[in-house]
């Protein structure tokens, strides 16, 4: 029997920005079901890739495919696909006027005629899927900062989409926070049965909750495998971005030593 197709396929993907080549041959499957960690050092790239994954960028050459079909090009297409695509951005995004319940409430008011009441009730039980539910009337600056990453995270999930896509999620928070954030990950990402790609810098709070890692430097794919396996290689390059070392393979300059470096 044929193994099922990958929620997300890049096949020899070229991106450009600016007319710049910011990542060359980046190939990748993300099998249903896995939380797959995406890691690379600031400016490698990862925010690149995000947009071709969310369909904002066209690759200059190659292909995406996600759900099993190639990245439409007409917005309409576009925006059915990614109602099926959750996206938590870094900077939660979340209205700073309207409630934790009315920012939940916003996509399916927004791509739903669901009538009130069904609405109110599935807003209750996303905040309780993050274990907000008794901060449902609070405003976004009455929330500490992890508390709004997880209001976030239930809008992100409103829509129930087979998809999630996270966008540094541990961009300003604590250890402590950190880790209540990458293990709801990890638990609603199985009892829901969603397929996760997290898009970060933070090595050692994502690989215990991934089932596969890839690192991006120097505007391609240098790691492949499992977090244990990265955890074990020797390679100079990858040692440097797992260790933090200012010295190595991967440059750090002020200016991208050719285009291709740049991200």
């Amino acid at each position: 029997m044929n193994a099922p197709a990958p929620i997300v396929r890049l096949d020899r993907v070229r991106l450009d920005r600016g007319g710049r080549t910011i990542l060359r041959d980046i190939s990748l499957e993300v099998p249903k079901g896995q939380v797959v960690a995406v890691l690379g050092p600031s400016g490698s790239g990862k925010s690149t890739l995000l947009a071709a994954l969310t369909g904002e960028l066209e690759p200059a050459s190659g292909t995406v495919e996600v759900f099993g079909r190639p990245m439409p090009t007409r917005n309409r297409d576009l925006l059915e696909l990614r109602k099926g695509i959750g996206v938590m951005l870094q900077g939660n995004g979340l209205l700073t006027d309207l409630t934790a319940a009315e920012n939940v409430a916003l996509p399916l008011r927004a791509h739903t005629t669901l009538p009130k009441p069904v609405i109110e009730r599935l807003v209750r039980m996303k905040l309780h899927a993050v274990g907000l539910r008794a901060a449902a009337d609070a405003f976004p600056r009455e929330l500490s900062g992890g508390m709004a990453r997880r209001v976030a995270l239930a809008r992100a999930l409103a829509l129930d989409p087979p998809l999630m896509i996270y966008d540094e999620p541990l961009t300003g928070l604590d250890p402590i926070a950190s880790g209540v954030v990458m293990s709801l990950v990890r638990r609603l990402n199985d009892t829901l049965g969603l397929t996760s790609i997290v898009v970060t810098h933070h090595v050692h709070e994502t690989l215990p909750v991934a089932d596969h890692a890839i690192v991006i430097a120097n505007g391609q794919i240098v790691f492949s495998g499992s977090p244990e396996a990265l955890s074990a290689t020797e390679d100079p390059l990858v040692r440097q971005f797992l260790n933090g070392e200012p010295d190595g393979p991967i440059g750090f300059d002020a200016a991208p030593r050719n285009a291709q470096e740049a991200a």
